[in-house]
């Protein structure tokens, strides 16, 4: 996270100028202090019940956030195979995986198999098939889909009717006949109802829909509750109130144990949450072209780098860190790739110079792990900020990883 002192910004105590000038940009950074100010947030608002945190892994994948993620407690929420062995590098027992594809073949939950991590399925088809062939030898995980609609976008939401995540609660009739045919041992029920979630109520209905649940499945050890908590962007935006939450839910879960015959673990899969606000994203302005129309910043970065602007029309607080007590001027931000790679349009920054570097503020979360080679453009450089010290995480791309797997033929 981005502070500014009284003569200067900075990223867990280290000045964003000297990060700039020691592994240049565009670069993203990483403070740990943030990533465990808000895992404690989480763990503790549940008083003496803690929840199982599961790092949703999609949002922040460089290894060492998850080594760190580690050492807090947390387990880790896998979305492909491919996060599940990127999991077990990082230190990760295979029972502190949850393993959660959506529209996989059963080949590749075979290999989830193999390596001994929770199964979480979304389908019936695979439920089935994975049934036929597994019956009770493996636990596996239900993931339902509540028809609760979240976040207001639709890019972002997955539990509403038309979303392709879940097994709709109208098939659970369905599933209880996969389940006894097959002899399937369900440990555990889940649900995400996608991104931005501010109402705690949205988990309250959910809840006691997957609470409804619960009397087809008599062998439950777990409940997971997703993530989706929505996090400031802007200054002085709404947040989720996660005390709230730890109040009214966990309140809610021990009811509901009482009622199920015996105690349950709740489960969190936050990404964002963790890693958002632990994040900067540092660019420097290249040109500023004036039209008819507009000023435009032009940056040295795009939605190669940062596609959240142009897919999700997601917001991102831009400073001047160069000229913060400049008069605020009206600009859109655009980047250096050969489509509409518009960050921010009509915004209000410190007047900007050519050479100024611009701070993205809340870009820890889906960030580096949507970024792309597009315009065969480098990756940027990652670093971490952990207890004073800056240690660079992953290297800015060359010509020589473009090429890496190319086979010339001609």
């Amino acid at each position: 996270m981005i502070q500014k002192t009284e003569n200067s910004f900075q990223i867990g105590g280290i000045d964003v100028k000297d990060l700039c000038n020691k592994y240049d940009t565009p670069i993203y950074v990483y403070d740990t202090a943030v990533m465990k100010t808000q895992y404690e947030k989480l763990s503790n608002a549940f008083g003496n019940r803690k929840p199982k945190i599961k790092f949703a892994c999609k949002a922040l994948n460089n290894i060492n956030v998850l080594k760190y993620f580690r050492q807090l407690g947390s387990g880790l929420d896998c979305v492909s195979i491919q996060e599940v062995w990127l999991g077990l590098k990082a230190g990760f027992q295979p029972h502190e995986i949850m393993y959660t594809p959506n529209c996989v073949s059963m080949e590749e939950i075979d290999l989830a198999v193999k390596e001994g991590v929770q199964i979480n399925i979304d389908n019936t088809s695979i439920l089935e098939q994975f049934g036929t062939k597994y019956g009770s030898k493996i636990q596996v995980c239900v993931r339902i889909n509540p028809h609760v609609m979240a976040g207001g976008n639709l890019n972002i939401s997955t539990g509403h009717i038309d979303s392709k995540f879940g097994i709709s609660i109208y098939q659970m009739r369905h599933v209880e006949r996969i389940v006894k045919t097959t002899g399937l041992v369900v440990n555990g029920l889940h649900m995400h109802t996608g991104s931005d979630i501010l109402d705690v109520e949205v988990f309250l209905r959910g809840a006691e829909i997957l609470f409804e649940q619960t009397e087809f499945f008599k062998d439950l050890q777990f409940i997971d509750f997703g993530s989706g908590f929505k996090v400031p962007y802007k200054p002085e935006d709404y947040y989720t109130d996660i005390n709230e939450l730890g109040q009214k839910l966990g309140a809610r879960f021990i009811e509901f144990c009482k009622s199920y015959g015996r105690e349950l673990d709740l489960w969190f899969e936050p990404g964002k949450f963790l890693v958002s606000e632990a994040g900067t994203f540092l660019v420097k302005v290249n040109v500023l072209k004036q039209t008819t129309a507009a000023v435009f910043v032009g940056v040295d970065s795009g939605l190669n780098h940062l596609i959240r602007p142009m897919l999700y029309n997601s917001y991102h607080h831009i400073t001047n860190v160069s000229n913060s007590n400049g008069v605020p001027r009206i600009y859109t931000v655009v980047g250096y790739i050969c489509e509409t790679d518009t960050f921010a349009w009509d915004r209000k920054i410190s007047e900007v110079k050519e050479g100024d570097i611009l701070a993205f503020h809340n870009a820890g979360s889906y960030g580096f792990t949507m970024s792309s080679n597009y315009n065969s453009r480098f990756r940027p450089a990652e670093v971490l900020v952990h207890e004073g010290k800056d240690f660079l995480i992953r290297k800015r791309e060359s010509m020589e990883d473009i090429l890496r797997n190319q086979m010339e033929v001609l």
